[in-house]
């Protein structure tokens, strides 16, 4: 049988003829007003309970899809979030299997946190970049295995928390010294935070109750020791429970810290000497109320949380950062006045860089994996001195207690099997 040949002249116009004939969406060329697929950064969720379906993007028809998929144990809840995203994104019940798509860039997170390290490890080993909710994690050793993951894979990671993006006059304002030294900084409700301590209180019996059809609470627990179901338990109120998270403190903590972590350079460190007031005995399963909290780093620098929902509150106005030379109160106000004027001819500090930006650029963002886990250490260890009545000492370098074997205990918390880090 005899092969025709075909001159180039008569390939390109067959070509050009097949071309006239097929419909391409204009997202797929690309140009002005439409991104090439290659350009699009695609997405996985993992959480897609109130603050996950903020993470699940809408896929649109005239645009590349976005978001390829979308993983929960609550079956309504993935079914929410299959709805908002639209097709093609593909739901999935076990987060593994999330990474194991390789058209998928980043993973956003918002499980609960016990879950947190775990799934961020996850996927930095997949080849993924991360963006978590806070806290990032439920104790101290989990933090700095997310922070080894990232750096080992150069993965770029972020806490979804912007509190140091607003804080570079403060870090101005530190870096001059026109406070002095040491500083202290209060966060309290008379500085402007409010802890919500007792909106974030658990329960301290809770009698066991039939797991819904549609909840797989066992993969819900996960590394969590287990406890027979109830629904505080789960769906946001998990805040108010040890296993899970770590109550107001945990909840608030990443968001009002970052900030003064930041500004205070205290990035690569962590408080040296910590100690609470709060009810004692505490309860082993519930978080419950706590009046103060003072975190104090070697150079004396110090942080004071102060919940004004138990307990007796300092008295009058509180500046927000105090040193020898000077105040700032809530509202930039300073005493003597002018002070943050002062620092209008100063240098801008090196700016940051977000997220989806970091990701593009291959450039770790403002509260990057190192700095967060520091920062979530702080809330960690508040809760630590709360739930031991007494005041400890840490060694920031080895992230341990110093000769206390009962604190260090919280530091590196057994997970149930077969989950571990």
């Amino acid at each position: 049988m005899s092969q025709a040949r075909i001159s180039r002249r008569q390939f390109i116009g067959g070509a050009a003829a097949a071309a006239a004939l097929t419909i391409v969406p204009r997202h797929v060329l690309g140009g002005q007003g439409a991104k090439p697929p290659s350009e699009v950064v695609t997405q996985g969720t993992v959480g897609t309970g109130g603050q996950g379906m903020s993470h699940v993007a809408e896929n649109k028809p005239t645009e590349p899809p976005r978001q390829l998929a979308v993983c929960d144990v609550d079956k309504r809840r993935l079914e929410n979030a299959l709805k908002k995203a639209g097709s093609p994104c593909e739901g999935y019940a076990d987060f593994r299997r999330v990474m194991d798509r390789k058209d998928i860039d980043i993973i956003r997170i918002a499980t609960p946190p016990h879950w947190h390290a775990l799934v961020s490890i996850a996927a930095i080993q997949a080849g993924k970049d991360v963006l978590c909710e806070k806290p990032m994690t439920r104790f101290i050793a989990e933090g700095q295995a997310v922070a080894d993951a990232a750096r080992q894979y150069g993965r770029i990671f972020q806490i979804g928390t912007y509190g140091r993006f607003g804080s570079r006059g403060y870090r101005k304002l530190i870096a001059s010294g026109i406070l002095g030294t040491p500083v202290t900084v209060r966060i309290s409700p008379k500085t402007g935070y409010n802890w919500k301590v007792k909106e974030w209180s658990g329960r301290p019996h809770l009698d066991p109750q039939p797991v819904p059809p549609e909840l797989d609470y066992d993969m819900w627990l996960g590394p969590a020791p287990y406890k027979p179901y109830h629904p505080h338990r789960v769906h946001g109120s998990f805040r108010c429970y040890w296993d899970y998270d770590g109550g107001g403190l945990a909840d608030m903590g990443q968001h009002y810290l970052d900030g003064p972590q930041y500004f205070l350079g205290k990035d690569d460190t962590s408080p040296a000497e910590i100690e609470a007031v709060a009810p004692w005995p505490p309860h082993p399963d519930a978080v419950l109320v706590w009046g103060r909290v003072t975190l104090k780093y070697d150079d004396e620098t110090t942080l004071i949380f102060e919940s004004g929902e138990w307990g007796d509150a300092e008295p009058g106005d509180q500046p927000f950062i105090e040193g020898p030379k000077g105040k700032v109160f809530k509202g930039d106000r300073t005493e003597p006045a002018g002070l943050m004027q002062q620092l209008a001819a100063l240098p801008e500090p090196e700016g940051m860089v977000g997220f989806e930006e970091g990701v593009r650029m291959r450039r770790q963002p403002g509260g990057n994996a190192d700095a967060s886990h520091r920062c979530a250490s702080l809330m960690h260890l508040a809760n630590i001195a709360i739930r031991l009545g007494r005041k400890l000492r840490y060694d920031p370098a080895k992230q341990q207690f110093i000769n206390d074997e009962e604190a260090n205990r919280f530091v590196n918390i057994p997970m149930r099997a077969p989950w571990h880090l």
